[in-house]
């Protein structure tokens, strides 16, 4: 069952220009979005469910779930359709949400997505899992490797049946698109376009083998983290922006 989305912490900024919908990743909140700042731009930022300051409920982990959860929050702010902005795991949610609700979705930005693993990293999927419903957040932690410490601090509050079933969603379950021939499917359903943002040409270079709408652009910030939006917070933005001018002179 979806939780009443008032239950749902969000926040909402600005009053200028389309709105902007930013999605946290696994195991953070909309407080990993702090360093990012849309001067004036009406900006949306929620805690997805079992995260930060939203309730926890039983199940409801997959992309689909959070998206839907999303949806409704968009339709009763009244500011879609927004662009939606979404930060690993979030990458997921957004262009899950695209799918399941194209209304409410202009375009998509994902950040280092989390989708498009190899057969190497897909061969890793099970282990990973077993170790997080073994040790939750402990292992959540030892996965991502460096993190800064109000990264650490976040996934560590994570409950670990969330980071589990959220981390099954994405790269277990039969509908999970974190995979490369999965999410090549998957993303050449979408018909918004899409800013894919990388930190590394490897992945940037299976991006654009994938059939993705007009006005698709995948950008490779070598020297960045997965966490590139905090590297670079200032450059993020004006990416952003400058790309969505882009679209509205096509």
């Amino acid at each position: 069952m979806l939780p009443d989305v008032e239950t749902l912490h969000s926040v909402v900024t600005g009053d200028v220009g389309d709105a902007i919908l930013l999605v946290h990743g696994w195991g953070g909140d909309g407080r990993a979005w702090e360093p990012v700042r849309f001067a004036g731009r009406r900006v949306l930022t929620a805690d997805l469910r079992g995260h930060g300051r939203s309730p926890v409920p039983a199940a409801g982990y997959r992309p689909a779930d959070y998206a839907a959860d999303l949806a409704a929050l968009v339709r009763s702010s009244g500011l879609g359709p927004v662009v939606a902005v979404g930060h690993s795991m979030g990458g997921q949610i957004v262009v899950r949400l695209a799918l399941d609700h194209p209304d409410l979705v202009r375009a998509l930005v994902v950040v280092d997505p989390a989708y498009g693993a190899d057969e190497v990293e897909a061969a890793t999927f099970e282990r990973r899992l077993a170790e997080l419903r073994r040790d939750g957040a402990a292992a959540a932690v030892r996965q991502l490797g460096e993190l800064t410490t109000g990264v650490r601090e976040q996934l560590s509050r994570t409950p670990g049946q969330v980071l589990a079933a959220s981390y099954a969603g994405m790269y277990t379950e039969p509908d999970a698109f974190g995979a490369r021939p999965a999410a090549a499917e998957v993303l050449g359903r979408l018909t918004q376009p899409v800013l894919c943002i990388r930190p590394t040409r490897s992945m940037a270079a299976w991006d654009v083998t994938c059939d993705l709408p007009p006005g698709s652009r995948v950008v490779v910030w070598p020297g960045t983290g997965h966490f590139l939006h905090h590297d670079r917070p200032e450059a993020f933005v004006r990416l952003v922006d400058s790309w969505q001018q882009d679209l509205l002179v096509r």
